[in-house]
């Protein structure tokens, strides 16, 4: 049975929100990077580091930050082995690094680059705000000097080149015009903005990417546009939307949203609601698999309700949730039942509606569950299982149900 587009009213489509947002948008994984900087999670083993690789190309991931070597030759190890394993499979994703704008962090970029015969897009990170720059005791001149000579070094080696701007949705228009144009002229042809402490609210993610897709028209370059978000205030994925609808070419997220602090924009969420919102078209049948890799490979286990992928996501002990979906399956439509209780399809994430008794639960839970899993669904049997549920604080475990179901058939 086909669809009825009518069984739907989406209010999405009322206003002018969803036709901005729908426009092509490159991903880039930070998982194996920023994801790392997380000080809860572990720096997964070189073969689960593969796979995730592996999987990120599967789900049409453009691009992914295999680490920042600089940091010591354990990182220059696995960034070795993760491009290296991109050659020698073909993968389709392409890979960045990481580097802070000095030539130390540079050098072992330009190396690996050179001994795979391919090239590396190096992010050079500044911090540009000026509660930043307070700190580190730097001033505008001195940011110019330190991002300018990394910017030409890379660049001049020939060396792909993002310029990107720490805490720049706290930096003043004043200090970030001059830094991209300096970058621009050095030879960056890549901007990223980062929202690095979570600071940011959509209205200010519109009007900070307006103002910089002015700065590059005045430089009159063909520069591409990034949004790296993180999730202090729970807005970077909203943040990541917005981002979109004003025309940035790339966004950054990782698996699970881990990252510094409380992580960054989780790209697993990225991805459905970018095809929810017609924006790709990506097959997502990869994306459990990710999601469980990165959980085990970083110990980062789920929270219950997380979105898509918690346990709970496509769980239900309510009667009215319960008898619509079984509604729904006896007229023998899983499009139907997919989406009568659910916005998010489970079918799309290799996931089902799961139906389960407790307190909250309806007879025909009850009479559903006991069918779906051999038991009998006899009236006797259903009502004890009922009352059962209804005398618990809790839903009821496979172990409590088929207890309910043998008592009741022996009489006991």
């Amino acid at each position: 049975m086909e669809p009825e587009t009518s069984w739907i009213h989406d209010w999405n489509e009322a206003g002018p929100v969803l036709p901005r947002i729908r426009r092509k948008v490159e991903l880039n994984d930070e998982t194996l990077r920023d994801g790392l900087q997380c000080p809860s999670v572990r720096d997964p083993a070189l073969e689960d580091k593969l796979r995730l690789l592996h999987l990120m190309d599967e789900l049409g991931i453009v691009t992914a930050d295999v680490g920042l070597p600089g940091a010591g030759p354990r990182a220059v190890d696995s960034v070795d082995a993760l491009v290296g394993e991109i050659v020698a499979a073909k993968l389709r994703i392409r890979p960045n690094c990481a580097a802070r704008t000095h030539k130390n962090d540079i050098a072992p970029v330009l190396r690996l680059s050179q001994r795979h015969g391919v090239p590396i897009e190096a992010y050079l990170f500044l911090g540009s705000s000026p509660i930043r720059q307070y700190v580190e005791g730097w001033d505008l001149d001195r940011l110019l000097e330190i991002s300018g000579n990394a910017i030409a070094l890379a660049a001049g080696e020939g060396l792909p080149v993002a310029f990107v701007t720490e805490d720049t949705t706290r930096s003043d228009p004043a200090t970030l015009r001059p830094l991209y144009l300096n970058a621009i002229e050095k030879g960056a042809r890549r901007i990223c903005l980062c929202d690095t402490v979570g600071h940011a609210c959509p209205a200010g993610v519109s009007n900070l990417v307006r103002f910089v897709h002015g700065v590059i028209a005045e430089s009159g370059e063909a520069i591409a546009l990034d949004w790296h978000g993180h999730s202090d205030r729970g807005l970077s994925l909203t943040n990541a939307l917005a981002a979109i609808e004003e025309g940035v070419n790339r966004i950054h997220g990782t698996a699970l949203g881990v990252g510094e602090r409380v992580g960054n924009t989780p790209m697993d969420q990225l991805l459905v609601n970018l095809r929810l919102f017609g924006v790709i078209d990506n097959d997502l049948s990869a994306l459990r698999d990710y999601v469980e890799l990165a959980e085990r490979a970083l110990g980062a286990p789920r929270p219950y309700n997380y979105p898509m992928f918690g346990s709970d996501a496509f769980r239900t002990a309510t009667g009215v949730h319960a008898a619509a979906i079984i509604k729904a399956r006896e007229k023998g439509d899983d499009w139907l039942a997919d989406r009568v209780y659910s916005s998010v399809p489970a079918g799309w994430l290799g996931r089902t509606q799961d139906i389960e008794i407790g307190p909250m639960s309806g007879a025909s839970n009850v009479k559903y569950w006991l069918k779906q899993h051999g038991e009998d669904d006899g009236p006797t049997t259903v009502d004890a299982v009922f009352r059962a549920a209804k005398g618990s604080d809790h839903v009821l475990s496979v172990e409590e149900i088929t207890d309910v179901v043998r008592r009741t058939g022996s009489g006991a």
